[in-house]
């Protein structure tokens, strides 16, 4: 068996008149993420981290932000079609670690439910933690999120 390591990042700007969704869940917010899908930080990272460990490339070579792409569509379906060709490449995922950066929103009450959806889904462990950039850089002055994600991948 060998082990593969992924990375994955994603950012997106705050935009009015759009749900927040963040890992798979909706917060209530007057303003979610500007993107072609849900716009879906934590989730985009943890695609690009798979992808990237499976040598399968990224999510804006599978899912471009074009007509075949369907416009706001869950990142959650991006994820089960990635994690559907990372599978079929003859990987499994070990576990995952995503950190969501910005001043808001707090997730530390809805974290259980995030590690939660994204766990069944990768069929493996899946943290989710968040930092603050301490007020510096766009996602300081609350112009948007960003999101880092880490996963390790096994293949048989």
């Amino acid at each position: 068996m060998s082990f593969r390591v992924g990375i994955g990042v994603d950012a997106h700007a705050f935009a009015d008149g759009v749900p927040l969704v963040l890992g798979g869940v909706r917060f209530e917010s007057p303003r979610g993420l500007a993107g072609h899908s849900d716009g879906d930080v934590i989730t985009h990272a943890l695609i690009d981290a798979v992808l990237g460990a499976a040598g399968l490339g990224d999510i804006g070579s599978l899912f471009p932000s074009d007509s075949s792409t369907p416009e706001g569509i869950s990142s959650l379906d991006l994820l089960r079609d990635a994690l559907g060709q990372v599978r079929a490449a003859g990987y499994t995922v070990v576990n995952a670690d995503c950190v969501l950066i910005g001043e808001e929103p707090r997730i530390d009450r809805r974290r259980g439910e995030l590690e939660q959806t994204l766990t069944e889904l990768a069929g493996a462990p899946v943290s989710v933690r968040a930092t603050t950039t301490d007020r510096l850089g766009f996602t300081g002055r609350g112009e948007g999120l960003a999101a880092q994600a880490v996963a390790l991948l096994a293949h048989t």
